[in-house]
This record gives structure tokens, C-alpha cells and sequence, in this order.
């Protein structure tokens, strides 16, 4: 982590934990955490430490619930309203933004990002079945990179209904909520997290030359 900036939002001080590559960036994502667990998550740290290799720096954004320990801002507009504050932040570069986030924060993505005016949306664990909805994920309207564990309780890859071009699913296979995979899967940590990492990375590259799939 190169440094971390406090925000000054409606519902309280947020805090941008920059990773940046060596250099000019190409492009900005900037993540959100998940309700029961912070920046500090493994797959949002997998990311933030791979992405700056390929000149992309990576944005941790802890919202003021979090900071100050409290229940005030857990609700959904609260957090929107935070996320938008400290956008301005991440964007401030003059390069594309990406906008995304695991579970809670990948709603708070999808919610905001058209508004907010992002390249696309990185959405990890995305809890489809609850809070989350194929309408709020469809309601982007951009670029989508979801990635899934086999076993997420909150909605399974193969729950998912037929998506757009527009929209990429990656199953990560055995993982639960937080991609933890059983020992019986023959998987580690180790592999699960480098299959994330290396996933957002191709992605981002297609973004970022304006591809689609197919």
C-alpha cells in the first residue's frame, strides 16, 4: 500500500487505501468491502497487489460505518451516498475508472456506477439471491466481470440467469462467500486467490481497449 487518504462524506470520514503502479496510471479501480469484513479481505487485497503490475492502480475504499465502529451508514443509501463522495478522489487522475466492490460493495457499484460515470463494474461474491438482484446488476448498463464461487451460499454460478455480452461470469470452483475452498477440493488459497487476481486482470485489459465478449 502506497497511502491512505481520509474523505470527508455525509455519514462520516471514509478512507482510500491507495496501491499505484510505478509511474502514470491507465486506468483507476476503485472497491468497496463487504458488510461482514473490510478492505483488508482477501480478495479485494489480491487484486489491489496485482493490478499495479499492469499500471493500473487500485483504490480500497473503507465507508465511515466501519471507521467509527458504529451501525450508522450501514444502510444502502448511506453507503451509496459515502461511495459517491469519495469517488472524486479515485477519479481526480484523469484516467478511466472502474467501479466494483465484494458483496455489499459490489451492490454499491452496480448502483452507482452509471451515475457516477465508470468504465465498468467488478463485482466479487455478488449476492444474488439476497440483498443483490439480476435487475440491480443488469440496471449498470456497462462492462461486468462477476466473479463466483461454486459453493456461494448467496447465489451459485449456475443460479445465475443468461447474462448479456456485455457481462462476464467467472466461477471460482468449491468457493464459498469468501472464496474458501474446502481441503477435500485438492485447492489452497494460494491458487484460489491467483485464479481472482489473474481473472480481473484479463478483464480490465478488455475493458480498457473497449472489448466485449461473446
Amino acid at each position: 500500500m502506497d497511502n491512505e487518504v481520509s474523505v470527508s462524506t455525509p455519514v462520516g470520514e471514509a478512507r482510500i487505501s491507495w496501491f499505484k503502479p510505478v509511474g502514470q496510471a491507465r486506468a483507476v479501480m476503485v472497491l468497496g468491502h463487504g458488510s461482514a469484513t473490510g478492505v483488508e479481505s482477501p480478495d479485494l487485497q489480491a487484486v489491489a497487489r496485482t493490478l499495479p503490475s499492469n499500471g493500473v492502480a487500485v483504490a480500497l475504499v473503507t465507508q465511515p460505518y466501519r471507521l467509527s465502529g458504529g451501525s450508522h451508514g450501514r444502510d444502502g443509501p448511506s453507503l451509496d451516498l459515502a461511495w459517491a463522495h469519495a469517488w472524486p478522489a479515485v477519479a481526480h487522475l484523469g484516467v478511466p475508472v472502474i467501479g466494483g466492490g465484494r458483496s455489499a460493495g459490489s451492490q454499491v457499484a452496480c448502483r452507482t456506477a452509471k451515475h457516477l460515470g465508470a468504465l465498468g463494474v467488478l463485482a466479487l461474491s455478488y449476492p444474488l439471491l439476497g440483498p443483490g438482484s439480476v435487475a440491480e446488476l443488469l440496471s449498470t448498463d456497462l462492462p461486468v466481470l462477476i466473479v463466483q464461487g461454486g459453493n456461494d451460499p448467496y447465489g451459485r454460478p449456475d443460479q445465475f440467469p443468461p447474462l448479456p455480452s456485455t457481462m462476464k461470469l467467472v466461477e471460482i470452483p468449491f468457493g464459498n462467500h469468501t472464496f474458501g475452498v474446502p481441503a477435500s477440493s485438492g485447492l489452497n488459497a494460494a491458487t484460489t486467490f491467483s485464479t481472482i487476481a489473474s481473472a480481473v486482470t484479463d478483464w480490465t485489459d478488455h475493458v480498457l481497449l473497449g472489448s466485449e465478449f461473446g
